[in-house]
Formats: C-alpha cells, structure tokens, sequence
C-alpha cells in the first residue's frame, strides 16, 4: 500500500500551474516541441525511450531527413532502418517503428490514428508513448508517466514504495492525472517531464532553488535523497563472443545477419563462436564451426559493450580461407562494410582496423 500523504486537489492543482510556469521559463529549444506532425512525433518519443536527448537530437534529424513521411518508412527495408539506427541500440524500436509504419499505412490509410486505443495498438507503443503522441499531436489528456515523471510525483508526495510496482505505477499514474485535469495535456506533460530532467534529476536535484519546494514532500521530510525507491535490480550476465573474419584471397569477408529473439536480431555480425567463459579454447570453436585449421588464428584484444541485463565481451580472429570454404556466408568487399548496419562492438573493431568511416 501507498504511504504518500495526500495533497488536497485545490493544492495539487496549484503545483500542477507551478510546473507549467516553471516549464515556460526553462524549457529546452527541441526540434521536436516545434512540429504538432504526429509521425514526427512518434519517431522522437521511440528514439527517445533508452536514448539521452543529446543523443538522441542528431538521430531524430536524420531519421526524419532519410524517411520524411510514414510512407516512406514503410516502402522502406529493414535493412536501411537498422542502418540508421546503427549506435543508438536497443534495435528492436527500429524493427517496431518500421513494422508499424506499414501496420499504418494497412489499417488507417496512411495517416497516423488519433485515438489513444488506435495509437496503443502500434506494436512498440505503450501507454507512456501513447499518452506522449496523444497529447502532443491530438491534445488528448492523458498523463505520461516516464521514469521523470515517477522521480517528480514520488518525491512531491513522499511515497516509500518501490515505484517498479505495479501498484504504486498506478497511484503516481492517477495523481499525475488529477494534476493534469485542470493544464492543457501537451504543455502539462512536457512540463513535468522537463522538470524531471533538469530540476528533480536522479542526483543531485535543485531543491535549494526549487519552486515546489513548499509542497515537497519529500523535501520536507528529508528523503529526496532516498526517494524514488525500487525494489528490483539488474543482474547482468557475461557472455563471451569469438567473431571469426574469414577472408578469402580475393580480399572478400564472410558475413552474416542475426536472425531469432537474441539481442541485436536484424544486425549483421561475422560468423561467431559463443563460448562460457573468457579463456575458452578458439580451436574448440573452430571445430564446432566446421573449420578443422591446425594453427591458432591471430586474434584481438577484448572488445566489452554493456547492455541492459548483459555484459558482452568479444575477441576478433583472422583466417584466411578459400572461396569455396567461405562460401555458406555472405561474402562482401572490405569498401562495402559501412553500408551493413553492425553491433557497436563490431562496428568499434572495424573502425580500429580502418575499415569504417
């Protein structure tokens, strides 16, 4: 149960109109925040889930300069929209943005639905994302609750329970609501969203100058530090990649797409040995993938990438190899490397080799 001591709604409000001020002093110049294009949009609000802005700005420009339209999206493969998303990881948005582009263009002709159950039903969109299109594209009032938006509301009411519970999601969801009634939805949202990112951040926060500091909670009662509180953490597992560059003498390399429910699916990746631990034998791996060489292959040094729940660790080998044996992979030129969309470990190696650009 919520242990949050209430505020009365008439005060709620009142903090609900501080935020909105507080936003039209210190809002940040985003591209996004000038366009009410729902495609334009959609495609911040994805780039932007697991993305920093910083990040995620130069992608967004980009992104909308090679795909301008819904349509355009759609009509286009895969392969060039993981390309562009090549970096920013978490490459299943891209597959979802993309699958649902042509979901659009099916089932609402082309124009993006306006309706907060039409817009939910978009594979990669859940409700945080709906009620972000929503409001900003259709002034639909429906509160987003990000992890911003969880700091805010958890530390302006005090609440000690883990806001990774359902339970308690769904009390900060209905006080950001109640807050929201009374405040034009967009204006609302991205307000408290910026309060989030700049004044109540994670570490840190600027309570000494804060204006809500009166109705704070959790300031009040000394716990911002403590506050928001999570019961779950992320264990992270190692797995260990052995990616084998198989070169043919005509100066060709053998490649290969991700395919399945692993991370990085779509991605293109050399032939690889996955092994259980860091000083597994290659020989070993070689076997198991069919070459039967007798001489240790060259190999690099340790290459790591943390992902959310995994530590990735991988060594890069170089065998030389006829065509022939080479020939159940896709071979490509070493000039046509840049134009595959790689894992950002891959593609760290092959910039050190000075075949990216």
């Amino acid at each position: 149960m919520v242990t949050a001591f209430f505020m009365p709604t008439t005060k709620t409000h009142i903090v609900a109109a501080a935020l909105v001020n507080w936003y039209k002093k210190h809002k940040r110049a985003l591209p996004w925040r000038k366009t009410s294009d729902p495609y334009a949009i959609w495609v911040s609000e994805i780039i932007l889930q697991q993305t920093t802005v910083a990040q995620g700005e130069s992608y967004y420009k980009r992104f909308l300069a090679a795909f301008p339209t819904i349509q355009s999206l759609a009509t286009a493969d895969l392969d060039e929209v993981l390309k562009l998303w090549e970096g920013l990881g978490y490459y299943s948005r891209a597959r979802n943005i993309h699958h649902s582009a042509r979901d659009i263009m099916d089932r609402f002709d082309g124009r993006f639905p306006s309706n907060y159950e039409d817009i939910i039903s978009l594979k990669g969109i859940g409700p945080y994302a709906a009620a972000a299109i929503g409001s900003f594209a259709f002034g639909l009032k429906h509160v987003v609750v990000d992890g911003n938006v969880l700091r805010v509301i958890s530390r302006l009411y005090a609440i000690e329970d883990p806001v990774d519970q359902t339970t308690t999601k769904k009390v900060i969801q209905e006080l950001g609501q109640d807050m929201l009634i009374t405040q034009d939805a967009a204006t609302f949202n991205q307000a408290i969203m910026e309060f989030g990112a700049l004044q109540c951040t994670y570490k840190n926060p600027g309570c000494q100058d804060c204006t809500l500091a009166d109705s704070c909670l959790a300031y009040q009662g000394h716990l911002v530090a403590k506050i928001p509180i999570k019961s779950k953490k992320i264990k992270k597992t190692n797995r260990y990649f052995h990616y084998l560059l198989l070169e043919t003498m005509e100066g060709q390399l053998a490649i290969t797409q991700r395919t399945g429910s692993d991370i990085w699916q779509g991605l293109y990746q050399f032939p690889l040995w996955e092994s259980d631990s860091q000083d597994a034998d290659i020989m070993h791996g070689l076997q198991h993938l069919g070459f039967t060489n007798k001489k240790k292959p060259k190999n690099s040094e340790w290459y790591k990438q943390t992902l959310t729940h995994q530590y990735i660790h991988a060594r890069f080998y170089h065998l030389r190899l006829s065509k022939s044996a080479a020939s159940t992979y896709q071979l490509v030129d070493k000039q046509q490397l840049g134009s595959f969309a790689w894992p950002r470990i891959i593609n760290r190696y092959l910039a050190a080799l000075g075949y990216m650009d």
